[in-house]
């Protein structure tokens, strides 16, 4: 039997692509451009799976779904949108479609998906019908549409994710998202973050403690587990946590139950772990300075952020949406000028969105007209950093010591450890001045070239990403 598809969409070539890749599969598909031709042609006939976009010629074709899945409860529905937010793709999934494509989209990834939807049955989704606009989550660009995609398919289960970025990307923006439109979102939210608290106080921290548990336990203590029950717990830096406490997180984990520092009860706790970090923790795992089996409880779904150096299309609407942010908190209203923000998507942005956040609330406060032109961007550019200025030896040093000064020094790993720390930001750093060249690049770091090729391989460096061809 012909498997029947019924493609909703109003831009012809679209359509045209869409079907003709279809019908390759040997799948029938009817093309209509409105949602009055879509309902009479589901009343005409039956159909195996739905594609829609959501802005047709004649309304919102997410807001008029609800109609369609009364009359069709066993119809999958994928969206298609050129609306490329986070809040389209929770409107997507929240309107129970089996799949969201933000446009522009992989074809051969669509025509698989199509395949799969009309074998199996619609899964429905419980999301409330609200909004999120609130949610600064922003990006229209390819890697951001592919994080909205995740994001919204762990938001109906408990599956422990692991948000891996650069710091300022926003990785517990992500978490806040997770929590927020997920099942537990009426539960509490409690984020730790593992590199700001001294190790020796950590357990207590995670776990709580009993009076008199130590020397100035003066007072029983619930710790961040307990506070989080029925809610989501996220655990920032996850790969500056001590080898003890990771221990003891895999324990509670693996038993859901946590026993309080100097106790003897063991206390359950439901809490959905979302974890973070912006370091490869695939050396550490190596070296032994994080456990492997405490990596794949937590990197159950991987979620990783780009930089904001690789998705600068997302840089003008950024910047727009924190001059909004810097109004509303009692800065002047300003308008950014198209020069300006060409100027802006050309920047590095070491610090990525959070330097950006800074820097657009330091043009609105100094501004001096109610347009930031290339003037005002140019004069607050020349004031930041270069790439290689400003950085001084004992700077380094003084890194350095804060590194050591939170890393395990008891597993007989310490030189090796940091070695795979300090090597990944050198060769990157070289690899991006050759252009990606491995001869130039051990030539200029005074190394073999197969043990430098050796070395990337080992760290999961790519060379041909710093390629300037």
């Amino acid at each position: 039997m012909t498997t029947r598809t019924l493609l909703v969409e109003d831009d012809g070539a679209i359509a045209t692509v869409i079907r003709t890749a279809l019908a390759d599969e040997g799948l029938g598909v009817d093309v209509c451009d409105t949602i009055v031709r879509r309902d009479e042609l589901l009343a005409e006939r039956s159909y195996d799976v739905m594609l829609t976009d959501v802005m047709l010629l004649d309304g919102d074709g997410i807001e008029t779904l609800g109609n369609v899945q009364d009359r069709y409860p066993d119809l999958p529905i994928i969206i298609l949108s050129a609306q490329n937010t986070l809040d389209t793709a929770v409107r997507a999934t929240s309107r129970g479609a089996f799949e969201y494509f933000p446009k522009p989209f992989d074809l051969d990834e669509l025509v698989r998906a199509t395949l799969q939807a009309a074998a199996s049955n619609r899964q429905s989704s419980n999301l409330p019908d609200e909004g999120h606009e609130g949610l600064p989550l922003i990006g229209r660009s390819q890697p951001m549409q592919e994080v909205f995609r995740l994001i919204t398919r762990v938001l109906h289960n408990d599956l422990s994710v692991l948000v891996l970025g650069e710091s300022g990307t926003g990785k517990e923006l992500v978490a806040e998202a997770i929590h927020q439109l997920g099942n537990r979102k009426d539960g509490p939210f409690v984020a730790v973050n593992a590199a700001a608290i001294p190790r020796e106080l950590i357990e207590s921290e995670l776990f709580g403690h009993e009076r008199g548990a130590f020397t100035g336990a003066t007072a029983r203590n619930i710790g961040k587990f307990e506070q989080a029950n029925g809610g989501t717990l996220f655990l920032d830096e996850i790969g500056d946590m001590p080898a003890e406490a990771q221990t003891r997180l895999l324990r509670a984990l693996q038993s859901g139950s946590i026993r309080r520092v100097g106790g003897n009860e063991e206390i359950a706790v439901n809490v959905r772990i979302v974890a973070a970090t912006n370091r490869d923790l695939a050396p550490m795992i190596a070296s032994g300075a994080f456990r492997e089996d405490l990596y794949y409880r937590l990197n159950v779904v991987p979620i990783k952020l780009p930089a904001l150096r690789d998705r600068a299309d997302d840089i003008e609407a950024l910047a727009k949406h924190f001059l909004h942010r810097a109004a509303s908190e009692g800065l002047p209203m300003r308008a950014l000028s198209d020069e300006a923000a060409r100027i802006l998507s050309r920047q590095t942005w070491r610090g990525n969105v959070r330097e950006l956040q800074n820097f657009i609330y330091r043009a609105a406060l100094l501004a001096r007209e109610d347009d930031i032109d290339v003037d005002t961007v140019s004069q607050l550019l020349d004031e930041l950093p270069d790439d290689t200025d400003g950085t001084t030896g004992d700077d380094i040093a003084a890194v350095i010591t804060q590194w050591l000064n939170r890393a395990d020094i008891s597993d007989g790993q310490l030189y090796h450890t940091a070695l795979a720390e300090f090597e990944r930001p050198l060769f990157e750093h070289v690899l991006k001045s050759t252009g990606g060249n491995q001869l130039k690049a051990s030539q200029m770091l005074g190394i073999n070239r197969n043990t430098l090729r050796k070395r990337l391989g080992e760290l999961d460096i790519q060379a041909d990403q710093f390629s300037r061809g």
